[in-house]
């Protein structure tokens, strides 16, 4: 399984990033239009708010599962979720997680 979530990580990070840098790139860090493009109908905030709802229930699983696991490095999961989103943070910590748990048996 570490090496699964392993290749979802990278997944994680290069499919978002792939949709995004071409349009960074075109715009720069045009933050209102990127607000307005993000928010432009029902179904797209919709997604958003999905997101939202997955990131904070990913960071609290991450806070409270880690401390009970003693998970280590678990903050690189929580800047991954941060920078990249759940896509990078929820594979990433399930890395961590099975990784240590292989060591420790």
């Amino acid at each position: 399984m570490t090496k699964f979530y392993l290749a979802l990580t990278v997944l994680g990070i290069l499919l978002p990033y792939g949709a995004f840098l071409p349009w960074l790139l075109t715009h720069g860090v045009d933050t209102s239009l990127l607000y307005q493009q993000a928010t432009v109908n029902p179904i797209s905030i919709g997604a958003w708010l999905d997101v939202v709802v997955a990131v904070v229930a990913l960071l609290g699983f991450i806070w409270i599962d880690g401390q009970r696991q003693n998970i280590k490095y678990r903050s690189v999961a929580v800047i991954g979720t941060l920078t990249v989103g759940v896509s990078c943070g929820l594979p990433l910590y399930l890395y961590l997680r099975e990784r240590q748990s292989r060591v420790a048996n």
